[in-house]
């Protein structure tokens, strides 16, 4: 039996790896991998290798700790694995992986092994090592992108607003149809938002349409994002309802089908559960988090003005 249960970690062992390999070097397959690794740990190695450690110990006051075991390496891997493949809802399952450790297993570990007078006390110093170890681990998935990658993501807003520079070369539009209102108050809101969280950040539009980089240099940017969601709420309430109006405006307009279809990728979201409304894809607008959400606005902006140019042709 210990045989198998050692085979069957080497198998585990090597899925994970390779996925981790695979993932750094953005091959394919390297989250088939990985969750092929993850799946192979928590529900089939851990839960042989813990009965099988139970039936050789045969005492029924360590189940509890068993199970806590378990749940522990469920619920911690299946964060790890939610973050490294960015699927959504990852913060969420990372918010509770981190404490799950200390508020589960090390009482549940505390409790049982303070029953057992032949105990090792290293054993728990080492499984205290094991929790801090973890939580680093946790930290660094949760920070999981460099200093140097966010600087280079700048580029983007960059891109975009010297596309938007040549849109205010061109020939104004004299003519109004309800999509172009509707693409004009849009805009506006977003130009709001964005000057709102530049604003936060010491920084102004001038500096930001220069060189969007400037954002690195400011001390308050990675500090900035719990005043931002509570100063702009109504703002980015406004921008997601009109958003939202913009597509089923698309939609009920004759000309505009093709359009309307592509609009909800172009915007990045997607149809409510009631089918009535639209809200974002992801969490980069709900959650406010920068430079990636300066970036989506930027790039926002250039979209509903590229949107403003089809409505010329229509």
């Amino acid at each position: 039996m210990k045989q198998k249960i050692y085979i069957l970690g080497l198998l585990t062992t090597l899925f994970i790896s390779l996925g981790a390999i695979f993932k750094v070097n953005h091959w394919p397959t390297a989250g088939h991998l990985l969750i092929l690794g993850i799946f192979l740990l928590v529900f089939v190695f851990v839960p042989v290798a813990l009965r099988n450690l139970y039936k050789a110990e045969g005492n029924r006051h360590n189940l509890p700790l068993y199970w806590a075991t378990w749940l522990t390496c469920l619920v911690i891997f299946i964060g790890m694995l939610f973050k490294i493949l960015h699927w959504p809802n990852a913060g969420i399952f990372l918010l509770i992986a981190l404490p799950f450790p200390y508020i589960i297993f090390l009482p549940v570990f505390l409790i049982v092994t303070g029953k057992d007078k032949n105990f090792n006390i290293y054993n728990t110093v080492y499984v205290l090592f094991l929790l801090v170890a973890f939580s680093a681990v946790s930290l660094l998935l949760a920070l999981s992108v460099s200093k140097e990658k966010i600087a280079d993501s700048l580029s983007m807003p960059g891109n975009y607003n010297r596309i938007e520079n040549t849109f205010g070369e061109m020939p104004a539009n004299t003519m109004q149809s309800p999509v172009n209102q509707k693409v004009d108050e849009v805009i506006k809101i977003a130009g709001e938002y964005r000057t709102l969280i530049l604003k936060i950040d010491g920084i102004s539009d001038e500096d930001w349409n220069k060189d969007p980089k400037v954002l690195m240099t400011s001390d308050s940017w990675q500090l900035s994002m719990q005043k931002i969601l509570e100063q702009s709420y109504s703002l980015l309430g406004g921008l997601k309802t009109g958003l939202s109006d913009l597509i089923m405006l698309l939609e009920k307009t004759p000309g505009y089908e093709n359009l309307a279809k592509a609009a909800p990728g172009i915007l990045d979201m997607e149809k409510n559960n009631s089918g009535n409304s639209y809200n974002w894809k992801n969490d980069i607008m709900i959650y406010g988090v920068q430079p990636w959400a300066l970036t989506y606005i930027e790039g926002l902006e250039t979209n509903l003005k590229l949107i403003k140019m089809a409505d010329r042709g229509l």
